[in-house]
C-alpha cells in the first residue's frame, strides 16, 4: 500500500528532474559552462555518489548524456548539416516514417519548429513514458516497477530509437564544431567507392564503362530504352553486377531472399581531438546485427534483425524494429500496431530456417575489416555503420557496401560503458568548442555541394 502511495510522488519527482536537466543544459548554466565528468560535474541532478551501484551510475551517466543531447537538438537546429542544408531538415526527413508504436502520428510533424519540439518534449514524452511504464508492469504480471520503468524509459531510456538520436546528434554536433571535416564526404555512396578503393579497402564491385543501355525486349519505335551515365564518367548512377550472398549466408536464409548485409557499428576516439593523428587503437567496433532478408524482398530493409556476440561470432535471437514504422491513426486501435518487440525469433520466420546458434565465419576478420576502413577513409567522423556483404565473389568474398555515419544499432547489444564514455568525452571536446565559437561569435559555414 505505501508504494502505491508514494508512486505519484516518485512520478513528479522524476518528471521535475528531466525538466529541470533539460532546462539547465537548454537555458541554464549548463548551456554556457564547461561539460565535465563525474564529481567535477555542475549538473545538479542524477549525481553520481561513491554508494551507486553500476547499475544507478550508469542510469546517471545515460541520463546527463541523455538531457544534454536532447537540448542540443535546440543549438543544432538551423545550424548547418553535414548531408542536409540544415539539422532541422535533416532531422525532420528521417523523422517523416517513424512514429511511437502504438501512435501511428510520425515524429517529424513535432519537429518542424523549436516551439512544437520543445512543447512535445514537456507534454507527450512525459505522458508516453509513463503509458509505457503501465504497460510493462501489465505485460509482466505486475513484476516491474512502474517508478523505476518510467525514470528509465523518460530520464536514460535504453531503446534502439533514443542511441539512434544520440549518434546523430553526436555526428551533427561534431561535423559543425570542427567545419565539416572530409571523412563526412563518405556518406555519398560513389565518393565511398571511389575513395575505398584509391585506398586499398574491399568494397563492392562497380563498372567502369561510361554508361549502360537498358532496352525493354518488345517496345518499339523508340520506347522502353534507358540510357544511364556512370558515376565513373560524372554521372548520377553507379552501375555494379548484382552480388549474390554467400552459400553460408544462404544456408540462414529462406528462399529468393535479397542480398542480406552484416551492420557493424564503430566509433573512432580520433574523432575527439582532429588535431592528432589517428593512431591504429582509435577505432572500436561496438555491434554487429545479421539483417536477414524477407523471401521475396528487394532489400534487406525488410528483415529480420539477428544479433551477433561480437567476441564469438555466435548468431543470438533475431527481433524486428518494424513497429516503429507503422503509420496512420488506425495504429491506436487494438491490435492496430505491436508495441513492443523482443529477441524471441530463433529460426527465420519465412521457411523456418534456423538461424540463432549458427557462428559467422571469421567475425574478428569482418569487424576488423570495418574498423581498418573506419581508420582509412573517415577517422574524423565519432560513428560509422557499415554495411558489410559476404559474397560468392571469389575476388571479393567480403566487401563493404556503403557507411551510414548517423548510424543505428538496429536492436544489437554493445558495451553500454564503453559507448557512453565515449560520448562523454566528446562532449567535453564539443561543448569546449561551442563556448569558443560563441566568444568568436562564429558564423558557420553551409556545407558545400
Amino acid at each position: 500500500m505505501g508504494q502505491a502511495l508514494s508512486l505519484p510522488f516518485r512520478l513528479a519527482k522524476t518528471t521535475f528532474s528531466f525538466y529541470g536537466g533539460l532546462f539547465h543544459y537548454l537555458l541554464g548554466a549548463g548551456r554556457t559552462s564547461p561539460y565535465k565528468l563525474g564529481a567535477d560535474s555542475t549538473f545538479p541532478y542524477f549525481r553520481p555518489s561513491e554508494t551507486d551501484t553500476e547499475e544507478e551510475a550508469m542510469f546517471k551517466q545515460n541520463a546527463r548524456i541523455h538531457l544534454f543531447q536532447l537540448a542540443s537538438n535546440f543549438y543544432l537546429y538551423n545550424k548547418p548539416h553535414y548531408r542536409k542544408g540544415t539539422y532541422r531538415q535533416d532531422l525532420i526527413d528521417n523523422l517523416r516514417n517513424v512514429a511511437i508504436p502504438g501512435t501511428g502520428i510520425p515524429l517529424s510533424l513535432f519537429v518542424r519548429d523549436r516551439l512544437s519540439a520543445l512543447g512535445f518534449l514537456m507534454t507527450a514524452y512525459p505522458a508516453v513514458s509513463l503509458v509505457a511504464s503501465i504497460h510493462k508492469w501489465i505485460k509482466t504480471k505486475f513484476e516491474s516497477s512502474i517508478s523505476k520503468e518510467f525514470a528509465t524509459r523518460l530520464c536514460a531510456p535504453d531503446d534502439w530509437f533514443n542511441y539512434w538520436r544520440m549518434n546523430c546528434v553526436v555526428v551533427g554536433f561534431q561535423s559543425l564544431m570542427n567545419d565539416m571535416p572530409k571523412g563526412y564526404e563518405m556518406e555519398n555512396k560513389w565518393t565511398f567507392l571511389d575513395e575505398g578503393a584509391k585506398l586499398g579497402v574491399p568494397i563492392s564491385p562497380f563498372l567502369k564503362s561510361p554508361g549502360i543501355v537498358v532496352k525493354h525486349r518488345n517496345e518499339e519505335g523508340g520506347m522502353g530504352i534507358y540510357f544511364y551515365k556512370n558515376a565513373t564518367d560524372g554521372g548520377d548512377w553507379i552501375i555494379q553486377e548484382r552480388i549474390e550472398n554467400s552459400k553460408w549466408v544462404q544456408s540462414v536464409l529462406p528462399n529468393n531472399a535479397p542480398l542480406s548485409t552484416f551492420r557493424v557499428i564503430t566509433q573512432s576516439r580520433a574523432s575527439i581531438d582532429l588535431s592528432k593523428d589517428p593512431q591504429d587503437g582509435d577505432v572500436t567496433a561496438l555491434s554487429c546485427v545479421f539483417r536477414a532478408g524477407r523471401q521475396d524482398a528487394a532489400t534487406d530493409h525488410s528483415s529480420i534483425l539477428f544479433d551477433i556476440d561480437p567476441k564469438t561470432g555466435i548468431l543470438g535471437g533475431g527481433t524486428t524494429n518494424d513497429h516503429w514504422y507503422k503509420l496512420g491513426l488506425y495504429r491506436i486501435l487494438p491490435g492496430g500496431c505491436t508495441w513492443r518487440s523482443h529477441h524471441d525469433y530463433t529460426h527465420h520466420p519465412d521457411g523456418n530456417v534456423p538461424v540463432t546458434g549458427k557462428t559467422v565465419p571469421d567475425i574478428k576478420g569482418m569487424l576488423h575489416l570495418a574498423e581498418d576502413a573506419h581508420r582509412k577513409m573517415c577517422p574524423d567522423v565519432p560513428f560509422c555503420g557499415w554495411d558489410v556483404v559476404l559474397s560468392t565473389d571469389e575476388k571479393v568474398p567480403v566487401c563493404l557496401l556503403e557507411v551510414n555515419q548517423s548510424c543505428n544499432f538496429f536492436r544489437g547489444q554493445f558495451d553500454k560503458k564503453q559507448y557512453l564514455d565515449f560520448i562523454d568525452e566528446s562532449f567535453v571536446k564539443l561543448q569546449a568548442q561551442r563556448l569558443t565559437a560563441d566568444a568568436e561569435r562564429k558564423k558557420f559555414k553551409p556545407k558545400t555541394a
